[in-house]
């Protein structure tokens, strides 16, 4: 069941939403050559519970951290660690949320550490982009499949890949809503978009094959291949005035 927000039920989660974009930015100013993902977590951790939030992905379906973090070619869900210390050139994948009053906010970003290879910067960039080419579907009367037409078509277009098993989902009171958003689809099939709907539009892209892996630690997953991965989400409302992003704030990436 699809759970229409009120603008009241927005706000509040405009407000969770806050909360994990400024979580994003001060990890994202931590992102640099020496640094272990272990101490971003806690970063993070700190911050939300500091604003007066719950760290949404700390004990998780037992995920044992408040951020994913995950490098180079594991696409998402890798567990912050004091061994995975961040190298020049690497590229760092951070998902997080905070639930604050009742609500969630689901956020994720793609920082490249240090200089990294020009095909690393673009693959940032067209993970973003295709995010906001999503987000250009999200209109009342669309349909979910025209979301992930568009941002397929761009990572297409551009020589990459879209994962497939994983993808966005509605986001609310519980931070896995219906429905379930695909990275890929049909224009013109799917779910109906309509106004109150608040969902997380999160593309993730492979240089190479689509194909990923989930190694024995039972959450990271992997390019099958080895290849680079990007991901970038927000969370995002549908009004009656049109789109909000709840998880973008000022000086975002």
């Amino acid at each position: 069941m699809i759970h229409l927000k009120n603008s009241a039920q927005i706000t509040a989660m405009k407000d969770a939403g806050r909360i994990t974009g400024e979580a994003l930015l001060l990890a994202r100013d931590m992102v640099r050559p020496g640094v272990t993902t272990y101490e971003i977590d806690e970063a993070i951790r700190r911050y939300i519970e500091k604003c007066g939030a719950k760290p949404t992905f700390l004990g998780y379906g037992g995920f044992p951290a408040s951020a994913c973090i995950s490098i180079n070619d594991e696409v998402i869900h890798g567990i912050p660690s004091k061994k995975r210390v961040l190298k020049e050139g690497d590229i760092v994948k951070i998902d997080t949320g905070a639930t604050y009053h009742g609500y969630v906010g689901d956020s994720a970003r793609t920082i490249p550490v240090g200089a990294v290879s020009a095909e690393a910067r673009k693959l940032i960039e067209v993970t973003r982009n295709s995010f906001f080419k999503g987000v250009e579907q999200v209109k009342i009367g669309n349909r979910i499949g025209d979301i992930g037409a568009a941002i397929d078509g761009l990572v297409v277009a551009n020589g990459y890949t879209t994962v497939k098993r994983y993808v966005g989902h509605g986001v609310g009171e519980e931070m896995h809503e219906s429905p379930d958003v695909p990275n890929f689809g049909t224009a013109g099939r799917g779910t109906r978009l309509c106004a109150g709907m608040t969902i997380a539009i999160e593309p993730m892209v492979n240089v190479g094959r689509e194909d990923v892996r989930e190694l024995p630690d039972g959450w990271t997953v992997k390019t099958a291949d080895g290849s680079l991965s990007a991901h970038y989400e927000n969370t995002i409302a549908l009004t009656s005035d049109g789109v909000l992003i709840l998880t973008q704030v000022e000086k975002d990436f």
